[in-house]
């Protein structure tokens, strides 16, 4: 395993390729460096060779992490946001990728508002249908969207998923590919205060294929900082 600028370099060129398989531009895909249990130090590393996109799990995680490294980068929540924890996210995280009920958003919408923003959010889709994982069964997604989207100080910028864990990535393709007609069909919809913009989809092991198959955005941890520790 190389350096962190080294495996920045690295990835960055894996996404550039898989973007020319498929005609798309590299530019068009946001590289969220996952940072869960990963020091600042390493962190501090990637800001220094230019990387500016990072993801954290958890809120107190984060709290801790900014306060050292400040707001000079984006912050995105990607794991799973409990309603207690609601209150700190509006002053730490430019986007949240994890929202999957309608009590949830109606929490970051009152929560923003008091802030005088307007938060920008993914809604999770439980595309595997999995019962250990958070997110929105497939079929209650549209229904989720039209009653988030009447909330005033959120808004709806795309889909995110984690699929099911499986060791060869071209079986993860089918998820992917679900992922993006569901938000094909959103879009058709022309809900006020939706753009399907943003898909949020791929890690470490299937970002390429991810890429393939329309993600906007991939959430990658270990293939740039390494195995997370013990």
């Amino acid at each position: 395993m190389g350096t962190v600028v080294e495996n920045l370099n690295a990835v960055r060129e894996r996404i550039a390729k898989a973007a020319a398989r498929v005609g798309r531009a590299p530019e068009s895909i946001t590289l969220v460096a996952v940072t869960k249990t990963i020091s600042v130090e390493r962190i501090r590393e990637a800001i220094e060779a230019g990387h500016r996109v990072f993801g954290e799990n958890r809120v107190q995680e984060a709290q801790d992490k900014i306060q050292a490294l400040g707001r000079g980068v984006q912050w995105h929540l990607i794991g799973h946001l409990q309603r207690n924890k609601v209150r700190f996210v509006c002053d730490l995280f430019d986007l949240i990728h994890s929202v999957d009920s309608l009590p949830l958003a109606q929490e970051i919408d009152r929560r923003a508002a008091q802030y005088g923003i307007v938060m920008p959010i993914l809604i999770q889709v439980n595309i595997g249908d999995e019962t250990t994982k958070s997110g929105v069964a497939l079929p209650d997604t549209l229904p989720l969207v039209q009653a988030v989207a009447a909330l005033p100080h959120v808004t709806i910028r795309g889909l995110m998923c984690i699929p099911p864990a499986l060791e060869d990535p071209e079986d993860v393709r089918p998820y992917f590919a679900q992922l993006r007609g569901l938000a094909e069909q959103i879009a058709q919809a022309s809900l006020p205060n939706v753009a399907m913009t943003e898909l949020s989809m791929g890690m470490s092991h299937d970002f390429e294929v991810a890429i393939e198959e329309g993600a906007t955005m991939v959430r990658v941890g270990s293939a740039i900082f390494g195995p997370r520790p013990a």
